[in-house]
């Protein structure tokens, strides 16, 4: 590790967040492309159609996959049922939860809310902490000391990352948080993120899932089989590696603490499956540009916004062939970051 690096501190009430908020760099003004204002007025349309064709998909594929496991439980056919299962319950899940949490999937505020809700279960977040969570990390995205999502902190920590293929630590780590819910605490950190009158709700839904978990556990132990953990609590898990895989393609390896998503931020072709499972969130420079543009209108913004944004990677492929070497470098320099070249938009 060079000298002259200061390793940083990560946490949100250490010094870092003090220093981003002295630098100016704290819920500050960020660079915006020239979309013209009457076209991004009409790409924020919010619309139902949309999410609700895509969540009715969805939950057909759920319901099929379930009933297909159950059908072939105790055979090996089960085994592919409930890998599609999984997949659907714990990793496509994580685009659902993301955009109705912004509230854009659907132009119906409560259909949002339901799915937003059901989302949080199934991919083990709950829904307030999170909610406001997302809400910090737009405004401060990769500040270090004020983003409380980022998810390749420098160095890196290969072996979380590791375990998170299958939710290990981040699962575990949110059943340590819905425990210190239940019990009415919150941490140091979520405070500085979730306002006072939100903490009853909190608590009361951190009640609601652990009554959830206990009742699925005792009929798991009742019937003397893991089939009930199979549709709820497992797949939480052995989904879980889908998220990962698109996730990480957002911002690792690249640069913090500056004030233009570009810099931070990439966007990733990809073929029509994994737009659909991932719900167009690999046009992620510019989801964070202009939060409020529903998902099915990224690929006409990105088509707004490409002549003043650095090339879009041509795949996932590509895009792991940058992020992987960063986050090795970073392992020895952690003051390394992949530098994102302005001006060669195309």
């Amino acid at each position: 590790m060079p000298e002259t690096y200061e390793r940083r501190d990560y946490n949100l009430v250490g010094a870092e967040g003090k220093r981003a908020e002295e630098r100016g760099l704290a819920a500050a003004r960020w660079y915006s492309c020239p979309v013209p204002r009457a076209r991004l007025k009409e790409l924020s349309q919010k619309r139902d159609g949309p999410a609700m064709r895509d969540t009715l998909i969805w939950f057909a594929a759920l319901g099929a996959s379930g009933w297909l496991g159950f059908h072939f439980w105790g055979t090996w056919w089960a085994v592919p049922a409930f890998f599609v299962y999984s997949v659907l319950y714990g990793g496509i899940t994580d685009s659902r939860w993301h955009e109705c949490g912004h509230g854009t999937a659907f132009r119906s505020r409560w259909m949002n809310d339901v799915i937003y809700q059901l989302a949080s279960f199934m991919v083990m977040r709950e829904p307030t902490p999170w909610r406001w969570s997302h809400t910090r990390h737009h405004a401060d995205t990769i500040i270090v000391g004020r983003d409380p999502e980022i998810a390749v902190p420098r160095p890196p920590d290969l072996l979380g990352l590791a375990l998170n293929v299958f939710a290990l630590k981040s699962g575990f780590m949110e059943f340590l948080k819905v425990a210190r819910h239940v019990t009415g605490r919150l941490t140091d950190a979520e405070k500085t993120y979730i306002p006072e009158t939100e903490w009853p709700r909190v608590f009361r839904t951190a009640r609601i899932w652990g009554l959830v978990y206990a009742a699925v556990i005792v009929v798991a132990v009742a019937s003397r089989s893991i089939l009930p953990l199979m549709y709820v609590g497992l797949p939480s898990f052995l989904g879980a590696w889908l998220v990962p895989f698109f996730g990480l393609t957002q911002h690792a390896g690249l640069a913090e603490d500056v004030l233009d998503h570009r810099l931070n931020t990439r966007t990733v072709y990809m073929n029509p499956l994994f737009r659909f499972l991932y719900w167009n969130m690999n046009y992620h420079l510019e989801h964070h540009m202009f939060p409020l543009v529903p998902y099915h209108a990224l690929p006409a913004l990105h088509a707004e916004m490409k002549d003043d944004t650095p090339p879009a990677y041509r795949g996932v492929v590509a895009a792991y062939r940058e992020i992987i070497p960063a986050i090795w470098r970073q392992r020895k320099d952690p003051g390394y970051h992949v530098v994102r070249v302005l001006g060669m938009g195309r």
